[in-house]
């Protein structure tokens, strides 16, 4: 089962979940990416930066029982975090990562928080509200104690392992949300950045192992290796240099402060040898693309040119992409043409209708039991999607 559908699952049965995983992985930027394609605001409490009393409620001492019968007697409340009450006027997710690094009087502040969502005084609606923990295992976890049975046994667990496949089909388009990048006047060129993303995608595509290698040694986990989040760091790095003019070589160090400077020498001189065309060059000119029979190298170009197409959808262009595909399929390469195919074909339109060219991926629609056919006004017919 995926993350999404668990935590779709979890929340509509309202029983909180705690996801596992290594650090670097993901969780977190799963977890908020989940939360914001349900469009439900996020809050993200690190609970070991957070005192008891923070879930527990801060006491708070009044002489004001209206109704009660009862004056002038001191009493003691317990006020909710702030978070907790954004979160009962908005409804949404409250989110509690690095739960392994809570020590156990946190631990122990949660437990009503967890399982009944009372923070302080304030009960929340769990028809509004759901609560979703990350942990890394306590052996990886930065000053890590291991979960009281209590809190454990209020969630439902969920251990969250990065999928290469999925990671190379998602990381181009940086999950629909690239963030800009940039500081104090010094920018990161959106479309260095994406190209970076590309020829990391590509390289982990071809060499899954390298995407994340927690070292075994206590002494090297404290320095840089490879995970999801530091081939992320490192794409950016090489899209700024790249963007400064630079030769990719020269950031050697930079990309080996980010995964260690085994997979950064690895990487660049796989760059190197791929010697990746400009995809605006094969939209200017789609008969000087060349097929390669490497799948990492071909899938890279036509991943670069559908999504230049995606960024910029001008009929010409459309046309352009799918006669590079086409030649792609009809030199056998639909394989690593379909994914270039697929993110093409969700953004057609009566203005970008489907070309002669598409015809090329009639072999896998055939093979799953789909007969296909491309009608004169260029839409597929039995079978295929409208």
């Amino acid at each position: 089962m995926t993350l999404a559908s668990h935590l779709d699952n979890a929340s509509a049965a309202r029983v909180s979940t705690l996801i596992w995983g290594s650090p670097g992985v993901g969780k977190s930027a799963a977890i908020r990416h989940w939360a914001a394609s349900r469009n439900l605001p996020c809050w993200t409490i690190i609970a070991s930066l957070r005192e008891p009393a923070d879930f527990g409620g801060l006491p708070v001492v009044s002489r004001d029982h209206s109704g009660t019968g009862i004056e002038g007697v001191p009493a003691v409340s317990f006020a909710p975090p702030r978070f907790a009450i954004e979160a009962a006027r908005r409804g949404g997710v409250i989110f509690l990562d690095e739960l392994t690094t809570a020590p156990p009087a946190v631990q122990a502040a949660l437990l009503r928080a967890v399982l009944d969502l009372a923070f302080g005084d304030l009960e929340l609606d769990p028809a509004r509200v759901t609560v979703i923990a990350a942990a890394n295992p306590q052996s990886e976890a930065a000053g890590g104690w291991d979960l009281a049975a209590p809190l454990a046994n209020r969630f439902v667990h969920h251990t969250y392992a990065v999928d290469p496949t999925a990671w190379v089909d998602a990381f181009p388009t940086y999950w629909g949300a690239a963030p800009e990048l940039g500081f104090a006047g010094q920018t990161v060129d959106a479309a260095a950045w994406q190209r970076a993303r590309l020829q990391v995608a590509a390289y982990i595509r071809s060499n899954p192992a390298s995407l994340f290698a927690l070292p075994k040694a206590a002494s090297r986990q404290g320095q840089a290796w490879p995970s999801p989040r530091s081939w992320d760091f490192a794409s950016r790095l090489l899209a700024r240099v790249s963007a400064m003019g630079d030769e990719p070589a020269s950031a050697l160090s930079l990309l080996a402060g980010c995964v260690g400077e085994g997979p950064a020498a690895g990487f660049l001189a796989w760059l190197a040898a791929a010697d990746l065309p400009d995809p605006e060059v094969l939209l200017a000119d789609p008969d000087a693309y060349v097929h390669s029979n490497r799948g990492d190298i071909s899938w890279a170009v036509l991943t670069a040119v559908a999504q230049a197409v995606i960024d910029r959808p001008t009929a010409p262009r459309w046309r352009a992409a799918w006669k590079v595909l086409g030649s792609a399929a009809r030199a056998g390469g639909t394989d690593v043409a379909t994914p270039a195919m697929q993110s093409l074909v969700a953004i057609r339109s009566a203005k970008l209708p489907l070309p002669k060219d598409f015809e090329a991926f009639f072999p896998i629609f055939e093979a799953v039991g789909i007969i296909a056919s491309v009608g004169s006004n260029g839409k597929p017919t039995t079978g295929l999607p409208s």
